[in-house]
């Protein structure tokens, strides 16, 4: 039976249509609305409310929680500074993505992880040589992410301590008289927060952030309305962008930090003082130049893709919500050279855009691909072009 997170019983009221899924064995709405356009509107253009509590939460506390963390993720925790955060991902020996996740500095000696899957056990493991305690804390807390560019205003009407926080910081505050943990975080690629908050408080919390944000338009959304806002920030995710090494059967199933468009993360990668797991792996795929792919973007100019079921005798129906199958990318020779993991008609650039995994040489900004689309029972393709990622990036999200 799914679990019900702390905030559910304020959750299913909002509820419409009932539509539930499960994450990590709890209860996650789908849409709260009947349309979950309408959501996606709501953290665009004003604000929007997200139960992240399924997320996996661990403390990771000792006199080696910074030396363990150096050795098992592959960013750099050392520059670090308490009260801020960063994202970041832990591969294995060969220099595969294992995972990601945020993890939140508290002080010299105390860390707190986010991740969306289970990693207790293989962290313990890694743990045993090092004078560091790695504790399971998912259930201590629920958390809910605020985002929208008015999510600022909202969380300024119940603490003074979001107004000069900056993109990554956390502050230690009280809602509703609560000790909770905000911070500047989030996964829609707009201004937005998010709130650790003692699971058993969470209900009073949720009440004082619902009154203050009513004024503001604040309406919850779902993961359909989650998978439009981050697509269109070019962030990945795990299950769609890529998988575990852990859990992959074959190597084509598995990406490295370059691969996925994550090698910004490993600044300072030389460093030898640092061997963290994968380090090796990482600096020969580099040197040999032997990454497969190149994580990009591609966008769909709206005429090409009205044109297409125009002369087919269709109508053409843009549907915002990402489609759940990888489509076929081809140079113009027919020959395949990627494919797009996630793709979607984004309501605020008005064209089809997607998430793609394309081969080195076709990957420079401005190269003009083709992708797969059916009509009328047939695989068709329609131009594409490459571009950078985040498609969405406004300036309030860091401003």
């Amino acid at each position: 039976m799914l679990k019900q997170t702390p905030f559910h019983p304020r959750l299913v009221a909002f509820s419409q249509g009932q539509a539930w899924g499960n994450w990590a064995g709890y209860l996650s709405a789908l849409r709260y609305d009947l349309s979950s356009k309408h959501e996606y509107f709501a953290v665009r253009n004003g604000a929007g409310f997200f139960d992240t509590s399924p997320l996996h939460k661990y403390w990771i506390r000792g006199r080696d929680a910074e030396r363990f963390c150096s050795y098992v993720f592959a960013r750099d925790i050392r520059p670090l500074k308490p009260g801020r955060a960063q994202y970041t991902i832990w591969c294995d020996d060969a220099g595969y993505v294992m995972e990601d996740g945020v993890i939140f500095r508290y002080s010299s000696d105390e860390f707190l992880l986010t991740a969306a899957e289970p990693n207790l056990g293989y962290f313990r493991q890694l743990a045993r040589p090092f004078d560091v305690e790695v504790i399971d804390c998912s259930e201590d807390y629920a958390s809910l992410a605020i985002q929208g560019p008015r999510s600022r205003a909202i969380l300024e009407a119940l603490t003074p301590d979001v107004s000069d926080l900056r993109y990554f910081a956390f502050a230690e505050t009280k809602i509703a008289e609560t000790p909770v943990t905000v911070s500047r975080t989030g996964f829609s690629g707009d201004l937005g927060y998010e709130l650790l908050i003692p699971a058993g408080d969470a209900l009073r919390v949720f009440d004082a952030i619902w009154e203050a944000g009513r004024p503001h338009g604040l309406r919850p959304y779902g993961d359909e309305a989650l998978g439009m806002t981050r697509i269109e920030a070019g962030l990945p995710l795990i299950g769609v962008e890529f998988s575990s090494s852990r859990y992959a059967f074959t190597d084509d199933e598995r990406f490295t930090p370059d691969e996925l468009g994550l090698g910004w993360l490993l600044k300072g990668v030389d460093d030898t003082t640092r061997p963290f797991i994968g380090r090796d792996a990482i600096i020969r795929e580099r040197m040999e130049g032997t990454s497969r792919w190149r994580t990009v973007g591609i966008t769909v100019s709206w005429q090409d893709y009205y044109e297409l079921f125009d002369s087919n005798g269709l109508l053409a129906v843009p549907d915002e919500i990402p489609v759940p199958w990888e489509s076929m990318i081809y140079n113009d020779r027919d020959k395949r050279i990627g494919y797009s993991t996630s793709f979607m008609y984004s309501p605020v650039l008005q064209c089809h855009i997607g998430i793609a995994r394309i081969k080195p040489k076709y990957a420079e900004p401005g190269t003009e691909v083709f992708i797969e689309q059916t009509v009328n029972h047939e695989y068709i393709n329609v131009r594409a072009t490459v571009t950078t990622l985040p498609f969405y990036n406004p300036e309030r999200k860091t401003a």
